[in-house]
């Protein structure tokens, strides 16, 4: 059966809740796990697909190649993905390699091309280059003087320096690159900028990721279209986990004050963090090219699936107490950056970036409070796919 002739499933419509935040999910999720691990849930597009809340059953289907990333339902939003206005061989491109939109082979090329810059080998050599570019985007918020928002001011500044020297960005194109890729810059903007980068990478060979790229045996089209994926993709994830992860520890101040006294609590508590404040709602959907069986449900061939890293990263089989915020917690499994072929492939980075951020933070703002955050209350969501926005994080130190 088509994929676009999925058969209408008899339930009535239930659609993605927006009442809830990082922090505080709503209970749309938690009533719908008590239902079963799948549960129906309506797309925009009047679609009668199913929302997974069980952790076990998020990794079968997300494991599983019988699930494809084609067609891109929104559970929220438009009614399919719509692609930015550009050329029509930036066209092809976003066609041929946004991973996003990727079934293997073609995905598992385009990931190989990638990988070198994002490996755990090659991230622990970037770890003075990256805890200099922490240092200096620290320096500059505290000199803005308390109180100040710490995602403007430090969190996306940061991101995007790190995220500018794993690609090959040079210092010159930052600001840039800030403005196309954080909400500004419309799809040709953004398309140019990244061919521009990709000769630039081919002109002057580096050990960046555009300079692989240009290097490697990918044609023009598909170095565009990973270029574009690129540039679009990480570093906005690695700005909402430092807001969101020091949220959490000022919310609660025995895990903050934990935190500080035994710092070899931070890769535990990071991966908590992760756990608990996760971004997603519901990854990018996976449509089922034949009848599968998962956890008891048969998807029928054609009929969209979408996992929810939210609702999966509290499932009490899973994870004990799951509500409960606890940076001693084994939160390995979390699905927090993913799970299998299309998990995030820049997690190890991130990882890194994590500790030298809540490293500064720890060490040099002791005194931190909260003055105001507005995740706090329920914001419009940062993506169609969904996912929660970081919102400004205003925090004081000092007298």
């Amino acid at each position: 059966m088509a994929a676009d002739a999925a058969p209408q499933c008899p339930f009535p419509a239930r659609t993605l809740p927006t009442d809830g935040t990082p922090l505080t999910p709503s209970p749309w999720f938690a009533e719908r796990r008590a239902e079963g691990p799948m549960s129906p849930l309506t797309y925009a597009d009047g679609h009668e697909g199913l929302i997974v809340t069980d952790r076990e059953a998020a990794r079968s289907v997300l494991a599983n190649p019988r699930f494809s990333q084609l067609p891109q339902r929104f559970p929220l939003g438009p009614a399919v993905r719509e692609r930015a206005v550009v050329d029509a061989d930036a066209e092809q491109s976003m066609r041929e390699a946004d991973p996003l939109s990727l079934d293997a082979p073609q995905h598992s090329k385009i990931r190989r091309s990638i990988l070198g810059r994002l490996s755990f080998r090659s991230v622990n050599t970037r770890t003075d280059a990256v805890r200099e570019i922490a240092e200096e985007r620290f320096a500059e918020f505290l000199a803005q003087g308390s109180p100040a928002d710490l995602y403007e001011g430090f969190a996306v500044p940061m991101a995007s320096a790190v995220h500018g020297l794993v690609l090959g960005i040079p210092d010159s194109r930052l600001e840039r690159f800030r403005h196309l890729f954080n909400g500004h810059g419309v799809g040709q903007e953004r398309v140019d900028f990244a061919r521009e980068l990709l000769a630039l990478g081919a002109a002057e060979p580096g050990e960046t990721t555009f300079s692989d790229l240009a290097a490697s045996t990918l044609t023009p089209t598909e170095q565009a279209g990973v270029a574009v994926a690129l540039l679009s993709s990480g570093h906005d994830s690695v700005a909402y986990f430092i807001v969101t992860g020091t949220l959490a520890l000022l919310s609660h101040p025995g895990q903050w004050q934990a935190l500080r006294d035994d710092r070899a609590l931070l890769p535990a508590a990071i991966e908590e963090i992760v756990r608990y404040g996760a971004m997603f709602l519901t990854l990018f959907p996976r449509t089922a090219t034949e009848d599968v069986e998962v956890a008891g449900t048969v998807v029928h061939a054609g009929q969209t699936v979408s996992v929810s890293p939210v609702a999966a990263n509290r499932d009490p089989a899973a994870f004990a107490d799951p509500d409960t915020f606890d940076i001693r917690r084994d939160a390995e499994g979390h699905l927090g950056f993913g799970h299998g072929i299309h998990g995030c492939i820049g997690q190890q980075l991130a990882r890194l970036e994590l500790t030298e951020a809540f490293t500064l933070i720890l060490d040099r703002l002791p005194d931190l409070r909260l003055v105001h955050a507005d995740q706090l209350e329920p914001l419009p969501l940062a993506h169609d796919v969904a996912t929660y926005a970081a919102g400004r994080l205003i925090v004081g130190w000092g007298s």
